[in-house]
């Protein structure tokens, strides 16, 4: 019947314990009757009085045919009788027997001789009611081609928890024959498991056996005796089962293989956790390089053993999307992987990052960026590298790895494809499947918008700083008792870029005008708008004004400007005169460095801003000797945002005054350690020193 069974004695049932109703044959009722060689009713039990409803005193002495017989079957019964009396051995059938009340009933026949020790011949007669026999049939043969085709696990153990049957489902979850459970305990049945599991099957299942209390899908995930099938997730119940009269009979457990779905659920959990990283850290900075690096980093190890992203050429460089069927011209990005061993070789297959690859459209990544469509090999056959690799020497490093799955997805973003995400499997044995497709997809989806943000914001900050470099003054020439250094560093968001300026401008004689100023705003605007307020500053540099007018002049300059509002220190220096006038316009105070003293920051009127209006500018004479020096710088080089600024500004005179070095050096000095980790707005520094006397 599909099931493998055992007998094995009850030790419940030994002889001298007391009978307690409820097996089986209490069920079925079986009634005995003992005829003599005559017909005769010798012996009657209570089951017979039950069945047929005579009594002992009634039937006792009785020829059973006549008591029990119907006319038209008489003939019949005496014929099987003389058979079974004359030793032509036992007869079974179903027959109809006259009941007490009349009635005719059928009922499950057994007829057999017996002898006594004297030679007396009698005949046995044991009968059943024949409906109550079918349904226990009914019953037990459902049960039994339940118990052999169920595609559950299911076992019978006594109550010594050893196995007495088990079914073919559960052979096929555990990968052991029946012949391996049956007459076993638990422990010997199953050996894969290990020792503190085993124990714990145990303990419940004897908690079990003693309460009553089912144990109803516990979950589990372990090993089996087929170590190929890798462990198995599987939902097991435990119940007691009892007779009739609810004595414990032993277990049935029951083991539901859930593995496919588990492995769903947790592929399906491994899906989210990777989308979620992938909202995290994918997109951090506006770093195109970095943001590809996040991508690539993210599926490594959990989606791929390889991953390689790749832009396209024509991306970085005007049309995102190339013409269909063309060979694509590629700049690597980045490249990551799970490890080493195989998985290097496939690693030296791919492009290096910063280089550029061309791949011809018969190559896998050239078609799925022609077709903005993803390209799975599911199982790479050893044709298939070739339209892998870029070329034969990276078609043979990924055979020597072992690739033997593939997947590339478009980055697409903005109905624009940007490049590829190129995806190996070698170490990892599973191949890439749908499920891989979409979730690859999701994240290319996500990463390629980060990447069209960062390649955006690379062409507008190489545009601004274009601009800006374009607008900032070469080095000076012809400068009269003066020596110079400067730096102009950029903000580190294209967004922040462009308000920062300082120039120096030979004037007639033995003058030189110096100006620091610093837009309000970012990006392309106000860089046009410091470049407007520079070309000012210069126009009026060649008319000799004094510092205050020159930034009164300025002031309406801004105001003319939509919403532009700066700040500026102008600075004219006379060597003939030994003497400085300075102004400022809103902006931060320039430090005053002589040799043997301490720095210190000039006290000039504060001023408003250039594009206020209608505020008048102070100028401030300042005595300068041989050696002494002026050090204009812009916001971005002592601003933070966790201190004040007037800590800062005491940092940046410590500095100078610790550190007395030539003016280039003094540049390096102040950047490199004012600018550490804070790199949020632009700076532009000016540092003028006397030199001697004409």
């Amino acid at each position: 019947m599909g099931t493998t069974d055992a007998s094995r004695p009850d030790p419940g049932r030994a002889r001298g314990t007391p009978y307690e109703p409820g097996s089986l044959l209490d069920v079925l009722s079986v009634a005995a009757v003992v005829l003599d060689q005559d017909g005769r009713i010798v012996l009657w039990s209570p089951q017979a009085e039950e069945l047929f409803g005579w009594t002992a005193a009634e039937a006792l002495g009785k020829y059973a045919a006549q008591l029990l017989v119907d006319e038209e079957n008489l003939d019949e019964v005496l014929r099987l009788f003389a058979k079974v009396m004359g030793g032509g051995g036992s007869w079974a059938g179903v027959f109809p027997a006259r009941h007490k009340d009349g009635t005719t009933r059928l009922l499950e026949f057994r007829n057999m001789r017996l002898e006594d020790k004297d030679g007396r011949v009698y005949a046995l007669g044991m009968a059943t009611d024949q409906e109550i026999l079918r349904d226990v049939e009914r019953d037990l043969a459902l049960s039994l081609r339940l118990v052999a085709q169920s595609p559950i696990g299911l076992a019978v153990l006594d109550t010594e928890l050893r196995y007495v049957m088990v079914n073919p489902a559960l052979e096929r979850i555990h990968g052991l024959p029946a012949r391996a459970y049956v007459g076993r305990h638990v422990r010997e049945a199953l050996p894969f498991l290990p020792a503190d599991e085993a124990d714990a099957v145990e303990r419940a299942m004897r908690r079990v056996l003693a309460t009553g209390v089912p144990l109803v899908d516990h979950f589990t995930v372990g090993p089996t005796a087929d170590t190929a099938a890798g462990e198995r997730a599987r939902l097991v119940s435990c119940y007691r089962l009892e007779d009739p009269a609810g004595r414990p009979m032993g277990l049935a457990t029951s083991d539901v293989d859930i593995t496919d779905r588990h492995r769903a659920a947790t592929a399906a959990r491994r899906r989210l956790a990777l989308i979620a990283d992938a909202s995290v850290l994918i997109g951090t900075t506006l770093d195109l390089d970095q943001t590809a690096r996040e991508l690539a980093g993210v599926v490594v190890p959990d989606l791929a053993d390889v991953a390689a992203v790749d832009i396209l050429d024509t991306a970085l460089h005007g049309n995102a999307t190339p013409p269909n069927e063309r060979a694509a011209v590629f700049r690597a990005l980045a490249v990551a992987s799970a490890g080493g061993g195989a998985v290097t070789d496939a690693v030296r297959a791919a492009d290096p990052p910063g280089e550029i690859a061309k791949y011809d459209p018969d190559r896998l990544v050239a078609h799925c960026v022609n077709t903005a469509r993803p390209v799975l090999l599911a199982r790479v056959a050893p044709e298939d590298l070739g339209r892998i690799a870029r070329d034969a020497t990276s078609a043979g490093l990924l055979g020597r790895a072992g690739l033997h799955s593939y997947l590339a997805v478009p980055l697409i973003a903005r109905g624009e494809v940007l490049g590829v995400l190129d995806l190996k499997r070698i170490a990892n044995p599973e191949p890439f499947g749908e499920d891989d497709v979409v979730l690859a997809g999701e994240l290319a989806a996500r990463a390629a918008v980060c990447i069209d943000n960062a390649r955006w914001y690379q062409r507008e900050r190489a545009t601004v700083l274009t601009l800006q470099r374009n607008l900032l003054p070469q080095r000076p020439q012809n400068l009269v008792g003066l020596e110079v250094a400067y730096r102009y560093q950029p903000a580190g968001a294209a967004v922040q870029v462009g308000g920062d300026w300082f120039d120096v401008i030979p004037q007639g004689g033995a003058r030189s005008a110096l100006v620091v100023g610093d837009v309000m705003g970012s990006g392309i605007n106000a860089a046009a708008a410091m470049g407007q307020l520079r070309t000012a500053a210069r126009t009026l540099s060649g008319l000799g004004l004094d510092p205050g007018r020159v930034l009164h002049h300025l002031d309406r300059t801004a105001s003319g400007l939509d919403q532009t509002i700066a700040t500026c220190v102008y600075a004219v220096y006379d060597h003939r005169e030994a003497c400085c006038r300075v102004a400022n316009a809103g902006h931060l105070p320039p430090v005053l460095m002589r040799p043997g003293s301490r720095p210190v920051l000039l006290d000039l009127p504060t001023g408003a801003p250039l594009g206020v209006g209608g505020v008048p500018f102070e100028s401030v004479g300042v005595e300068l000797a041989p050696g002494d020096q002026l050090v204009l710088y812009t916001d971005g080089l002592v601003e933070t945002r966790d201190e004040d600024i007037d800590t800062r500004l005491a940092v940046l005179v410590d500095l100078l005054d610790r550190h007395r070095l030539d003016l280039e050096a003094t540049c390096d000095l102040l950047l490199a350690e004012l600018r550490e980790g804070n790199d949020q707005d632009d700076v532009a520094l000016l540092i003028a020193r006397v030199r001697g006397p004409l």
